[in-house]
């Protein structure tokens, strides 16, 4: 797979990422004084400076509202929205398509059918706020292990086989979602169970913010780690193969790697779409193909564009939140489809 931009010299990266980094804390500040009941930006930093130097003198209301509401929905959208632009430049590689995304293998929809049988049935209600996200990521290995059993036993981990075993385990377990949601009782257990699949920070606390940054920080240092295997990859197994690297075992463990870290987001999450798919490629555009610029610039833009999203999410019909799906393809496709016009790519098989 190659990609080619037209024209025009890759921007440099050190600066590049220290405009994304200063955007996005900006915008992480900008963030909290958007929701439901709007505050104003002086109010928000006076809880900021009063939480971050333990100086007493904040609003207690604007007190509550930040720091217990907002600021970990905030976070989370940062951390979601790095790991899944993580996991989209991974995934591409992995698969040497540029349309693949971090959903392909099938985690998302067997996560999925964890949340619906913890929103429908009550399974695993004893875990408390944890219960969710445990259903979630219980599923979500579940799909990991057959996907990755069914390619093993067909002949091991190949980009088609990947892709195609992905596809299939998708619908099924969608199949298995939509019927548990078709026989539940409880229309509210159905609405939730939606807005869940479609994505949704809301709800988000302290306590679940920890194992999430845990997986995208080893995730990113595994992968920037492998920059130069991946980009051996990226040109095609045979010429990584002549290069000296180990193929099959980096195609595994890029495999369980990916699985593990979107299984972990779309468990505190719900599925997000083009996240994955839309962020990678304008890395790519910007800084080149060599994934030690593109893993950084894709973080990045992945945590600002979430942050962006979850803002709109809250605020186009506030009081109410549209699901983060909504937005991410209401805004995604369109850039999408406009990247895919100004870049040309090639495939080869392997």
């Amino acid at each position: 797979m190659s990609h080619d931009r037209p024209g025009g010299r890759r921007l440099p990266l050190v600066a590049l990422c220290v405009v994304l980094l200063t955007g996005t804390l900006v915008s992480a500040v900008v963030s909290l004084a958007f929701g439901s009941e709007p505050l104003s930006v002086s109010g928000v930093i006076d809880v900021l400076r009063s939480r971050l130097t333990g100086v007493p003198g904040a609003d207690p209301t604007y007190d509550t509202i930040v720091w217990e509401l907002r600021a970990p929905r905030v976070l989370m959208a940062m951390v979601v929205g790095a790991g899944l632009a993580l996991a989209g430049a991974c995934m591409q590689t992995l698969v040497r398509n540029p349309l693949a995304d971090p959903y392909l293998l099938g985690v998302s929809a067997g996560a999925g059918v964890g949340a619906t049988l913890v929103i429908v049935l009550g399974v695993f209600s004893g875990l408390g706020i944890w219960a969710l996200s445990f259903g979630a990521l219980a599923g979500a290995l579940m799909a990991t292990v057959l996907v990755f059993g069914i390619s093993m036993a067909q002949g091991g981990i190949t980009p088609l086989r990947l892709i195609l075993t992905g596809v299939v385990m998708s619908a099924a377990f969608s199949s298995v979602s939509s019927f548990l949601v078709f026989f539940s009782a409880d229309p509210k257990a159905t609405q939730s169970v939606l807005f869940w699949l479609l994505g949704s920070l809301s709800g988000t606390v302290w306590q679940q913010i920890l194992p999430s940054v845990i997986a995208v920080t080893i995730a990113g240092v595994i992968l920037m780690s492998l920059h130069s295997w991946l980009d051996a990859l990226a040109a095609g197994p045979d010429v990584a193969a002549g290069l000296g690297v180990p193929v099959k075992g980096l195609r595994v463990g890029l495999f369980v790697l990916v699985s593990v870290l979107v299984g972990v987001l779309v468990a505190v999450s719900g599925g997000i779409g083009f996240v994955g798919l839309v962020i990678p490629h304008l890395a790519r555009i910007l800084v080149g193909a060599l994934h030690r610029a593109v893993l950084p610039v894709a973080a990045l833009g992945g945590a600002f564009f979430m942050l962006w999203v979850d803002i709109a999410a809250r605020v186009i019909v506030r009081p109410q939140e549209i699901p983060l799906s909504v937005v991410t393809g209401l805004v995604g496709a369109p850039i999408f489809l406009l990247l895919l016009g100004r870049r040309h790519y090639t495939y080869s098989g392997g």
